[in-house]
């Protein structure tokens, strides 16, 4: 709970320093609280947090997933493909999409559970594999929907209105509701304990009578299952992908928005609602930069900064906690 805490001030902090530092003396307003910039930047923290989730289901186990990104890939490029030129209708299309990501989750799962192969390995192939597929299954041609998905663009795009200038993103709304789940499942289940006891120790885990092959599966599994939700979502807001760029680092910010929102690289610890504020802050940084410096050419080594700080921090209160437990 300290992390939250800690990670909501700074979040805090970095917005007010913001919208002080935003104010446009031409127009007399502050361009960082503007509905304009406020709506775009909630609808990223939406569609980067659902990805910030899927990252967050592994890392807690332990694990680690480096495709999440080619995984969004994956589902940006196969939703345009059944929409627009198989035919499907939304709902089949989306389904189909999700099925595939979360088979993709779980041939992770069986490589890393069963035939004991690093995570690192197994979903540094999958970045290289999957995005390679996708290449060669678009041609390396731009996957648009045309007017096919105009049923399922407002999961993406819509609002709900709060006022007549300002209205909730979709995105953030679907967010809200993966969080819930998500807090659900990790603090009212025996399925989460489990989760977070494998994280701690697998071994020990193993001697309590826990399944920790089929739970690494399950974590593998709502991993990329998310991750291509998050996908459709990318896919659905700019309505089209081109394999070669869709989805390219989107699994760093996921790994950081995990991170700086408490979920240990180690395993073990994670809290829901940490990772929405971490998603938000991995948002609120690069609006920062774009905002102040008018320019996004920092944004990667703010990311890279976050995951090495977030790395640090969890390696010392690793070594402190075991000081400690020595003592």
């Amino acid at each position: 709970m300290k992390k939250v805490l800690g990670i909501a001030a700074l979040l805090c902090v970095v917005a007010a320093m913001t919208a002080w530092r935003s104010y446009d003396p031409v127009t007399g307003e502050y361009v960082f609280l503007s509905a304009y910039n406020l709506e775009n930047l909630l609808q990223r923290i939406g569609l980067f947090g659902v990805l910030g989730f899927a990252a967050a289901f592994v890392i807690v186990t332990g694990g680690i997933d480096l495709s999440i990104g080619s995984v969004v890939c994956v589902a940006g490029c196969v939703l345009p493909w059944l929409l627009k030129d198989v035919g499907l209708g939304g709902a089949p299309s989306l389904a189909i999409t999700l099925a595939l990501c979360a088979a993709i989750g779980l041939w992770h799962g069986v490589l890393v559970a069963w035939l004991g192969l690093q995570p690192f390995v197994v979903t540094l192939c999958g970045l290289l594999l999957y995005r390679g597929w996708m290449r060669g299954f678009s041609d390396d041609q731009t996957m648009g929907f045309g007017d096919a998905a105009e049923g399922l663009r407002w999961l993406a795009t819509g609002k709900l209105p709060l006022s007549d200038s300002f209205g909730l993103p979709v995105p953030l709304l679907a967010l809200a509701v993966v969080a819930v789940a998500t807090w659900a499942l990790w603090t009212r289940t025996v399925w989460g304990r489990h989760l977070f006891a494998l994280g701690r120790n697998e071994e020990a885990a193993r001697f309590a009578g826990v399944p920790t092959r089929r739970l690494t599966a399950l974590a593998y599994v709502a991993c990329s299952l998310l991750a291509g939700f998050g996908g459709c979502l990318f896919v659905l807001d700019v309505n089209s992908a081109q394999a070669s760029s869709f989805g390219s680092f989107y699994e760093l910010y996921a790994i950081a928005g995990a991170v700086l929102g408490g979920v240990a690289l180690r395993g073990g610890e994670g809290i829901a609602l940490g990772v929405v504020l971490g998603a938000a802050l991995m948002q609120v940084l690069p609006n920062t930069i774009r905002l102040l410096f008018d320019s996004d050419r920092l944004e990667l080594a703010v990311v890279g900064g976050v995951i090495l700080a977030g790395a640090i921090v969890d390696q010392s209160l690793a070594r402190w906690l075991g000081r400690v437990r020595r003592r």
